[in-house]
């Protein structure tokens, strides 16, 4: 048998999730360019960006670093609990930058679905993580389904803030296309 019990029954799921992790950050470059559209402050859009947006493509640039890790041959528990833990941990340090850069979008109050769905459930994504990592000596069957939910979380957290991102820019983008016909039409 190849690698460890309990992965290889795992593999379609991990194809699954790191597809769909590939295919959704293709999405986030349709969502950079409609970005590039909108006239804005440059250190708004920016503080923006780094807030809100690069959080997105990290989320699904993890499931994908996941499904591949989770797909890996591997002949020990202890060596993928030690990867796992460290994308754990590597992910809540993340979270805390995420954090401040929330704090600091110049002209915009975060609410509180943006703290949940930006911080929040990542956050929460992480933690099972972690969680998962440690378990997954004792109970690796346990550990999996943790590791898959945490997948599964962070996933739909992307969808979601990919979605509010790019209703938020569509909307900005239409206010700043009016902003300059109305301008044009003055002169």
């Amino acid at each position: 048998m190849q690698g460890l019990p309990f992965l290889s029954d795992w593999q379609n799921f991990y194809m699954i999730m790191g597809t769909a992790a590939a295919t959704l950050t293709g999405l986030m470059f349709v969502v950079t360019t409609l970005i590039a559209g909108i006239d804005a402050h440059t250190s708004t859009l920016n503080a923006a960006v780094a807030a809100y947006n690069t959080p997105t493509v990290v989320h699904f640039a993890t499931v994908l670093l996941l499904a591949g890790i989770l797909s890996a041959p591997w002949q020990t528990f202890s060596s993928l609990s030690l990867l796992l833990g460290l994308v754990g941990l590597g992910m809540v340090f993340y979270s805390i930058i995420v954090l401040r850069r929330m704090r600091r979008v110049p002209n915009y109050q975060s609410t509180l679905e943006d703290w949940l769905w930006y911080m929040a459930f990542p956050f929460l994504a992480h933690a099972l993580l972690i969680f998962a990592a440690l378990l997954l000596p004792e109970n690796s069957a346990l550990a999996l389904y943790i590791t898959g939910a945490a997948m599964i979380l962070l996933l739909l957290t992307g969808i979601r803030n990919a979605w509010d991102m790019v209703t938020f820019l569509a909307v900005e983008r239409a206010h700043s296309e009016n902003k300059s016909g109305d301008a044009s039409k003055e002169t």
